[in-house]
């Protein structure tokens, strides 16, 4: 009998560079292994969208359109290349108004995509049903997703099976196009058996042909296995990675599949020899990349608080800038009860984002003191309806301090068109008015227009220039404690020493020889001091970067008016006036990296 041929995807060029690198990757950096992977006859790739697209913006001063282009250009016209779209957010943070979900979807198409796969955390279908209609009236393939994960020990009322196959009842009752359907689990927590369970179930209820496609990660070890028993379980297609972005954080490597399935009635149908020298030109392709030892990494626990691989390098390089990164374990600990709070959203981008930041806050000022704006909203209901209902308690408190009520209705309705700001923007900084300008103003804001005004700024970690930049206190580690052994790779190993107060990256080689270490002057700018000034602080609720100022000395200003833009763990935030008065103090710039607590500006008292 005929072996069944699974199909993958290779999520090297997306999902790779995000889930290790937090997606700062240079185009020119990756067109060798891509040629390769091409001639090694893989027809089937991820080559952009979720945090790829605004990475290239706001860290490699690259646009994404070109580097889609290229990508096109480089596998061929008949090649399927596919993106990651976040519902009703498609490629930004925050949520985009119907316009630019649609301009979204022309504009990947006219870049050589072929498949968007779209998703929304909380699995609400109003979320999806606007944006699959635009990727399929602009000619692409609609992958519509069921987002996936296991609970927290003690939660249930959703994440089961039941839960799955009631959600894809949903979408198949529903007039949503979609050309396939994917389950995606970003933290790779989903229990094996479910997933078996989940497929088996899907595939008797879908019509014949319908294809089915599993998305997980390896952070907790198990990703193979929950590949097994999909595929057990009818899966058509699933999502592989090369080294070395395969394995930790990332897909489960080729090869590794590959090996799994000698001997069973299913087959990946490739040359491992030809994978093999691919990924030999990968390694060397990136030998001057940094290479966060967490994200090599298994860890046991990611179950019992899900965060997803391509979450968690870029919140890990957010906490080196800051030099919070001791405190990694403490917060990853504190999620499992921000998700047993929160109303279950699946942990993915931008929920992920949400429950680690409120974790953040719990951690560092006091449990539930704060309630991060993103998390508020999401359990008030702005960002559409969580699978179960959040804790009342919860939701009280965060109807308290963002002063707003809970809302039930479609959260679409609430966005203004996006054209007319994002114009008025172009026009403002004399920029031309192209529809791939204004997709850029609206989905990446003043960082779009700085990269368009030619102000971006290059912020890629290579080896060759890399400092760490956390020195913890005294007697904390400076990498975090994740358990299980990192990921095997050829190649050196980076470590961060600390001598006489001072951190320093050195690199060991194959054999224990040590090299030089790695020193550089390119340390953060620290925040100035705060001057004397009487009046009130109004402090960073955490820590990160500032992105940009709306209010300056002097200015009076309103309760609950913006002062600030930061970005902090993925995720851009306002920095509201908890009071009206007048600007005493500006205490810091855009571009300033600042901690928890530190003063940003001084109103009057």
């Amino acid at each position: 009998m005929a072996r069944k041929r699974i199909e993958f995807m290779d999520t090297s060029f997306r999902d790779g560079f995000q889930s290790v690198f937090g997606a700062r990757v240079a185009t020119k950096d990756f067109i060798a292994p891509l040629e390769a992977a091409v001639e090694a006859g893989t027809t089937y790739f991820e080559a952009g969208g979720g945090a790829r697209f605004q990475s290239l913006f706001f860290y490699c001063n690259e646009s994404a359109f070109d580097m889609m282009d290229e990508f096109r250009k480089t596998v061929g016209p008949d090649a399927n290349l596919q993106t990651l779209a976040r519902g009703i957010n498609v490629v930004a943070l925050s949520q985009q108004p119907r316009d630019m979900i649609d301009l979204h979807a022309k504009m990947f198409k006219k870049h050589g995509i072929t498949t968007i796969r779209n998703f929304d955390a909380l699995n609400d279908l109003r979320n999806l049903k606007y944006s699959g209609e635009c990727i399929t009236n602009h000619g692409l393939q609609h992958q519509i997703v069921i987002a996936m994960m296991d609970l927290p020990p003690g939660c249930e009322g959703a994440h089961d099976t039941e839960y799955y196959l009631k959600t894809l009842r949903n979408i198949l009752d529903s007039d949503v196009p979609f050309d396939s359907i994917c389950f995606k689990d970003a933290s790779g927590t989903a229990n094996p058996r479910k997933v078996h369970e989940t497929i088996k179930g899907a595939r008797k209820m879908v019509p014949e042909g319908t294809i089915l496609h599993l998305h997980t990660h390896d952070t907790a070890g198990a990703a193979v296995s929950q590949y097994m028993g999909a595929i057990e379980g009818g899966i058509d297609r699933i999502d592989l990675a090369m080294s070395p972005v395969s394995g930790g954080t990332g897909q489960p490597d080729i090869l590794t599949m590959w090996h799994a399935l000698k001997g069973t009635d299913y087959t990946l149908d490739i040359d491992p020899d030809k994978i093999i020298k691919v990924e030999e030109i990968f390694a060397e392709s990136f030998k001057d990349y940094f290479f966060p030892p967490e994200s090599r990494m298994v860890s046991p626990l990611i179950p019992f608080s899900p965060m997803p691989g391509g979450a968690l390098t870029a919140n890990t390089m957010m906490m080196r800038d800051t030099g919070t990164l001791h405190l990694f374990p403490e917060v990853i600990k504190e999620m499992s009860e921000v998700v047993r709070l929160g109303g279950f959203g699946a942990s993915v981008t931008p929920v992920s984002q949400f429950y680690f930041q409120q974790a953040y806050l719990n951690v560092t000022l006091g449990k539930w003191k704060k309630i991060n704006p993103s998390y508020g909203n999401m359990v008030l209901g702005y960002f559409g309806q969580t699978p179960v209902e959040p804790d009342p308690e919860i939701v009280k408190l965060a109807a308290e301090q963002l002063d707003k009520p809970v809302f039930k209705d479609d959260p679409l309705d609430l966005l203004e068109p996006g054209t007319p700001k994002a114009a008025a923007e172009l026009k403002k900084h004399k920029l031309p008015e192209t529809e791939e300008n204004l997709f850029i103003a609206s989905s990446c804001e003043t960082k779009g227009i700085d990269f368009l005004l030619g102000n971006a700024k290059t912020s890629i970690r290579k080896k060759s220039d890399e400092v760490a930049k956390e020195v913890p206190p005294a007697g904390k580690s400076t990498a975090p404690a994740l358990s299980g052994s990192a990921a095997s790779f050829s190649g050196p190993r980076d470590y961060t020493i600390t001598v006489d107060g001072r951190a320093y990256q050195v690199q060991v080689n194959a054999g224990g020889n040590v090299a030089a270490p790695v020193v550089s002057g390119n340390t953060p700018e620290s925040t100035p001091a705060a001057p004397q000034i009487s009046g009130i602080d109004i402090p960073a609720p955490t820590p990160g970067n500032i992105v940009r100022l709306e209010v300056a000395v002097g200015e009076t200003i309103g309760k609950e008016q913006t002062l600030l833009v930061m970005e902090a763990m993925k995720m851009e935030s306002e920095v509201k006036s908890p009071q009206a008065g007048v600007v005493q103090a500006v205490h810091v710039q855009a571009g300033n990296t600042v901690q928890t607590g530190d003063a940003l500006i001084t109103l009057s008292a």
